[in-house]
This record gives C-alpha cells, structure tokens and sequence, in this order.
C-alpha cells in the first residue's frame, strides 16, 4: 500500500508542478515533462511492469491535457517506462553522468516515438525544430539526474 501512496504524491506533485507552468508560461511546458520523470524514477525502482502501467497512466493524464490525439503519450510513455525499468536490472545506472545519459536516451526514445505517433496519426508534418520541445529530454535529463541523486540520498520513496 505505501508503494501505491508514493507514486500518488508522485503524480499529484507532476500534475502540480505542470499546472503551475502552464500559470507562468506554455513554453515551459514544451521544455519540461514532470510525468516523464515520475515514470522513469518508480521504473527504475520498482521494475519494468509497474514502469509500463504507470507510464500508461501518466501518458493518457497527459494527453487530457494536450489537444492532441488522446493516447499517444500513453502509448510512448508505456514504452519508456518498461525500458526504464528494464535496462537497470542489466546496467548499472546509478551514478550521476550514466544516470544523466540514461535519462536523457529514455526521454529521446520517448520524444521520436511521440513525433512519429503524432505524425502518422495526424498525417502532417510536427514542426518541433522551431519550439523549445527539442529541448526537453536534455533539460529532463538534468533536472531528473539531480532530483533521483537528491531522492537517493534522501531515501525518499525507495523501495
């Protein structure tokens, strides 16, 4: 059950802190995705069938937030999270730059697949060279590694 509560809080403080930058500005949006990160982290710790359910979840709470298509981030984010849940049982991606490079590959795995979802479904081109969404699996990467490095030393909802 406290497994259940913790990754509660960990997508209440997402939808927080997404609804708090949509208040200040929708470009921080596009370079930060708090669902993501949420995902990664109970993946990492928890395995890769509770990274794939959970990146469903946080994947369809966001795309009713989007006005895109709903289910396309669900389906990028369950696969995200079943290889970020994965890959740690066979590397080591513990210290800060694997971390920070772990995060950042899993994130751009996410970010292509959702641009080729988009545009397959959509039958158009996505411009995403012109905004800051470009951006978002590097700026993941770095506020993800420092948060996990933080949590883990901390203990905060380990397992």
């Amino acid at each position: 059950m406290k497994k259940y509560i913790e990754v509660f809080v960990g997508i209440i403080l997402a939808f927080l802190l997404y609804t708090a930058l949509r208040k200040i500005s929708i470009s921080l949006i596009q370079l930060f995705n708090f669902f993501s990160l949420v995902v990664i982290y109970f993946a990492m710790t928890k395995g890769e069938i509770f990274g794939a359910c959970l990146g469903t979840v946080c994947g369809l709470l966001q795309d009713t937030f989007s006005l895109g298509v709903f289910g396309v981030a669900g389906l990028s984010k369950t696969i995200m999270g079943f290889l970020a849940g994965y890959i740690p049982k066979k590397l080591d991606v513990t210290p800060f730059f694997r971390n920070l490079l772990f995060i950042f590959i899993l994130l751009s795995i996410e970010f292509i697949l959702w641009a080729f979802l988009s545009s397959v479904i959509f039958s158009q081109r996505i411009l995403i060279g012109r905004t800051l969404s470009s951006f978002q699996p590097l700026s993941n990467a770095i506020f993800g590694s420092f948060l996990f490095l933080l949590l883990r030393q901390f203990k905060i909802f380990s397992s």
